[in-house]
This record gives structure tokens, C-alpha cells and sequence, in this order.
């Protein structure tokens, strides 16, 4: 009997023992299988390629201006950053991904007005809200637009346009890019703030309206800076306003729509890098950190500008701040043409 006592109080000691060391061998697996400190991982950023998504194919602005960006702050940050084109839906797609990508500094979105500041009025399924689900990390640049008339039309300034639309409601025409294009819109901002009556004539490509005002079959066009100059140079275009509210270093004799009596005017394409919603503060200045510096490189803005470009910097709260504002204008102009994609 005491034999057996002593077995089973044998026996319980083994159990424990055999107990209490799972329980120690689990307790510090699970300290192993723990996840990276969140300021440890920031303070080894970046640790793998980061992806840049681009909403347009490749070889057209945006994409061309993501790339000198990508290549220097890969320099930067002394790590690959892969350029990713997600086109389609005027950057709704590339925004779209974006925004639902996790905010740990790997996906970067560089992103533009026409998905981030037009869409929102246009799209009412958009599957993202700009100001709620990304996160503005800096503004880098802006694309100026002209514009520019038929040599054909006789116009010979803003002020002689507005005159000739008044005097003849509806019978001037301008071209755009297509519907809900930056160039439509520009040209709508212009007639309701000018008060005049004018003819939209909507094309399928910037090309195609071009050659039509070049032709003489149109009157008048918004078109980008670096597609138009060359042409005016030629004296196959006349250019007589900048659609920014201040000149361009690359055409400083041309005034602005704002300048010659319209200070609320200002259609811009406008180029800035976001990150899902909610990427850490560290992160954030890490990363406008660098692309100030980037900024500030001579050789960059001299690429900016051979593309019709030019560095429009803004910080975070700047940036989010302008968003707002484009959002609201672009909405009021797009109700007010009730346009709906």
C-alpha cells in the first residue's frame, strides 16, 4: 500500500513537472513568434523594394515623372522602388490598390488630380474617398495648361475671346480631351467664370483636338504646356493665358487667366505621393524628408521642366488641405454641367 502511495506521489511530481515545462516552452514561443516592434521597424526602413503605383501607362507624364522621382528617392532611401503601372479609369485603379494596401511604407501611390481631385464628382461608385482612405505625404509637381487658339480664329487675346462669346453666344467652340478630361474641365471653369456661352466639342485624345484647332476647325483648346509649346514656337498656335494662378519660369511673359481680371482661375494637373491611410507619422517625415531634398536638386527641375513641368511643393497638411479645395471647386463645376461618368 505504501508502494503505491509513494508511485502515484511519484507519478503527480512527473505531471507537474512535464506541465509546467509545456507551459514554459509555449510562453516563449510565443515571445519568438511575436511581431517586430513597430518603432523597430521603422527605424529600419526601408528593408525591401518599395512598389510606386502609377495610374497611366508607361511613356506618357505621369508615368515619366514617376520614374525621375523613383529614381532618385530609390538613391535616397538606398533601396529599389519598382514602378508599377496600374492603368486604367483615369488612376482610379492605381488609387484604388492604394488605398487598400497596407500602411507600412511599401506601397506608394504616385498620384494626380484627375483620380484623386476629379473623380469623386464624376464616379459616384468610386471605391475610395482621396481625403479619408490615403494619406498625402508631399505635392512634387504641377502641369501648367495653355490657352491657345487658331491662327485662323483672328483671337488675338483673353480679353478679344470674351468680347467675340458675348457678342456671339454659343458660337465659339473649344476642344477637349474628352468628357470629364482636365481639359474639359478647364474649359468649363473658364466659361462659367468669364460668363460666356461656348461650344464644347469633345474628342477622343488630345491629338486628334489639336490638329482641329491647329486646322482652324475649333477656336480654342487647354492643352499641356510641354504638348502645346513647341507648337506655338512654330506659329502653328497662338497662346494667350496660363491656366495656373502664377506664370511659369518657362514662359515668363505669358500672363495667367488670373492676372487679366479672373483671380479665382486656376486649372492645374497637379502630381503629388500618397500612402494608404494610416502610415505612421515616422514614416511620413522619412519620406517628405527625402523628396524635399529631391526637390530642391537642380538636375531634377530642369527634367521637370523639359517635360512642361515644375515643382510645386507642399507638405502634408498643405497638400490635404489643397485636395479639399480642388475637390470642392471640381464639384461645383461638374454639378453644375451634371456630368456623371
Amino acid at each position: 500500500m505504501n508502494q503505491l502511495f509513494r508511485f502515484f506521489k511519484v507519478l503527480r511530481l512527473i505531471t507537474t513537472t512535464l506541465l509546467s515545462l509545456a507551459a514554459f516552452t509555449q510562453a516563449t514561443q510565443a515571445q519568438t513568434r511575436q511581431p517586430l516592434d513597430p518603432q523597430s521597424a521603422i527605424s529600419q526602413y526601408p528593408t525591401r523594394a518599395i512598389k510606386m503605383l502609377v495610374g497611366f501607362p508607361p511613356g506618357g507624364p505621369n508615368d515619366q515623372l514617376a520614374r525621375l522621382l523613383g529614381l532618385r528617392l530609390a538613391e535616397q532611401l538606398k533601396q529599389t522602388i519598382v514602378i508599377e503601372n496600374k492603368a486604367g479609369a483615369n488612376g482610379e485603379i492605381a488609387a484604388t490598390q492604394t488605398a487598400a494596401a497596407t500602411p507600412d511604407g511599401y506601397t506608394l501611390l504616385f498620384g494626380s488630380s484627375g483620380a484623386l481631385a476629379v473623380s469623386p464628382s464624376l464616379n459616384s461608385n468610386l471605391p475610395y474617398d482621396p481625403l479619408k482612405d490615403l494619406t498625402p505625404i508631399s505635392m512634387v509637381a504641377l502641369n501648367p495648361m495653355l490657352l491657345v487658339t487658331s491662327p485662323k480664329s483672328g483671337i488675338t487675346s483673353v480679353s478679344d475671346l470674351i468680347a467675340r462669346a458675348k457678342a456671339q453666344p454659343g458660337k465659339l467652340t473649344f476642344a477637349s480631351a474628352g468628357t470629364g478630361s482636365p481639359t474639359h474641365l478647364a474649359g468649363e471653369l473658364f466659361r462659367e467664370i468669364a460668363d460666356i456661352n461656348l461650344l464644347h466639342v469633345p474628342y477622343k485624345g488630345g491629338g486628334p483636338a489639336m490638329n482641329d484647332v491647329m486646322s482652324g476647325e475649333i477656336d480654342m483648346y487647354f492643352a499641356g504646356l510641354s504638348t502645346a509649346l513647341p507648337l506655338v514656337n512654330a506659329g502653328r498656335l497662338h497662346a494667350h493665358a496660363l491656366t495656373t494662378n502664377k506664370r511659369s519660369n518657362t514662359v515668363p511673359k505669358l500672363p495667367t487667366i488670373s492676372e487679366l481680371g479672373f483671380p479665382s482661375y486656376s486649372a492645374i494637373i497637379w502630381y503629388g505621393v500618397l500612402a494608404p491611410a494610416g502610415l505612421p507619422e515616422p514614416l511620413v517625415t522619412l519620406l517628405r524628408h527625402h523628396l524635399v531634398a529631391i526637390m530642391n536638386m537642380p538636375e531634377f527641375r530642369k527634367q521637370l521642366s523639359d517635360l512642361g513641368a515644375e515643382v510645386y511643393d507642399q507638405n502634408p497638411a498643405e497638400f490635404r488641405a489643397f485636395m479639399k479645395q480642388d475637390l470642392d471647386k471640381w464639384a461645383k463645376v461638374i454639378a453644375a454641367m451634371k456630368l456623371t461618368k
